[in-house]
């Protein structure tokens, strides 16, 4: 009886699977912290870790998970990785245990990727997609080179076809990608699904090539600017991760750092940031974006350090960068704000909903600016009139363009404009966070607009 255990990075909007009959395990596309496989493994030995494609979200523990267990690490032959492993091509088949594995390849995604089939004897069991046939979507397909797009968004409505017309109906669909993350190109539909299902509700499926690839580059929107060195770190072969606790920071250490400019980033709730923090640091709250977001506004590579509540709020802080490949951090304080600076000085501002932007925005219409700090598609589909655009991403360094004023800032949900709101903040700037929901800007009466 084989078996699919799925191990959930909802942050990162990614799964990791392991398939076992009970005697043997193999695992596909495992995160940095691996030990959370190890876990759900128990006692039962893994023979093989294979990769679907060379990730551009996450830096892959595959290698490293490998090197543990004594297993074979398995990618494309093609990828022209930097270290030892078992290079796979399409159609070829690997036994293990009472079931075998076999290579398809699914380009799109990437050019490389490969898809894998589980099958015991003739019955074809479950595919791994990767970031090939996710739930109602498909992975997007400009992350290795924009210019190759349309090229590579043919590829994967091929791709698409091609497990489709290869698998039976009642195969079960496991897509690593799909689940929030932005390497879908679209909205994923459920957590499960089958090949019959995927024929039914995925546009690659049911359409023209033509009108899916019109479709498909509609929906690529910004993705995380991390992205960028996730390629290339997975190519390199990624070691084990550092999961310890950093050094602990003193709080003269700490304002040294912010003098000279460094990042310092606060871990608790916007809510508690808002209500007290230490001068000049940075609200990125520790939720289940927060790697994502922290790795798209941070630039890659400066010194880092983090504030907490607690150390298991760092430890957990740590377990999230690594996944994205942050695995030098300067060190971390921990306590209230007040402990943390050496004077105990804190500074404080306003949360506020859209309803009370609405109704002072009324009286005070010269006082009031508001700096929407969402992706330029989603003020594209419609933003608060007179309102400023720059996205959280982009808003260090640019803080001198919001014209003068009291800076309300928001985005969908309150997350991002707490980035937004703290980094204004630390530009000397009187600002106030509009911790709301944006359906409710048109409940308050606040007049949108769409470009």
């Amino acid at each position: 009886m084989i078996s699919v255990r799925i191990v959930e990075t909802p942050g990162l909007g990614d799964r990791t699977y392991l398939v076992t009959d009970g005697a043997v395990a193999v695992v596909i596309d495992p995160q940095r912290d691996f030990d959370r496989v190890l876990d759900v493994a128990g006692d039962v030995p893994i023979t093989h870790v294979f990769e679907t494609h060379i990730h551009n979200d996450y830096v892959t523990g595959g290698l490293a998970l490998a090197h543990h267990c004594g297993a074979t690490y398995v990618l494309n032959a093609d990828d022209p990785v930097r270290f030892e492993r078992y290079g796979i091509r399409d159609g070829e088949r690997i036994a293990t245990g009472s079931f075998t594995v076999t290579a398809i390849h699914t380009p799109g995604h990437t050019p490389t990727h490969l898809s894998y089939v589980v099958a015991v004897g003739d019955e074809q069991i479950a595919v791994f997609t990767g970031g090939s046939l996710l739930f109602g979507a498909m992975g997007r397909t400009d992350l290795v080179d924009p210019a190759r797009t349309d090229e590579l968004t043919r590829a994967q409505y091929r791709s698409a076809h091609r497990l489709a017309d290869q698998l039976p109906d009642a195969t079960e669909v496991y897509p690593t990608h799909g689940f929030g993350s932005f390497c879908s190109a679209t909205e994923t539909k459920g957590t499960q699904s089958t090949i019959a299902q995927e024929k039914r509700q995925n546009n690659a499926l049911t359409t023209t090539e033509d009108a899916f690839v019109t479709e498909l580059t509609a929906g690529l929107t910004a993705y995380p600017r991390y992205y960028a060195q996730m390629g290339p770190l997975n190519l390199a072969g990624p070691g084990e991760a550092d999961l310890s606790m950093p050094q602990p920071v003193d709080p003269h250490v700490l304002q040294h750092r912010l003098e000279h400019g460094d990042w310092v980033v606060d871990l608790r709730s916007r809510r508690a940031y808002a209500a007290g923090h230490v001068p000049g640091t940075v609200s990125i709250e520790l939720a289940d974006p927060f790697a994502t977001y922290l790795g798209w506004t941070v630039p890659w590579g400066a010194p880092l350090t983090l504030i907490g509540d607690t150390a298991e709020q760092v430890s957990d802080a740590r377990r999230q960068l690594v996944r994205i490949g942050i695995d030098q951090l300067d060190g971390a304080a921990v306590g209230e704000p007040h402990h943390l600076t050496p004077d105990g000085t804190v500074t404080t501002y306003r949360r506020a909903t859209f309803a009370e932007l609405a109704a002072e925005r009324s009286h005070r219409p010269h006082d009031i600016v508001v700096l929407d700090v969402r992706r330029a598609d989603e003020w594209d589909s419609g933003h608060l009139d007179g309102a400023v655009h720059i996205p959280f991403y982009e808003l260090r360094g640019r803080e001198h363009e919001v014209r003068d004023g009291e800076v309300w800032v928001h985005c969908v949900s309150g997350y991002r404009a707490s980035i937004g709101a703290s980094l204004m903040d630390r530009a000397g700037r009187a600002v106030v966070h509009i911790d709301d929901d944006w359906d409710h800007a048109a409940d308050a009466g606040l007049d949108i607009v769409a470009d």
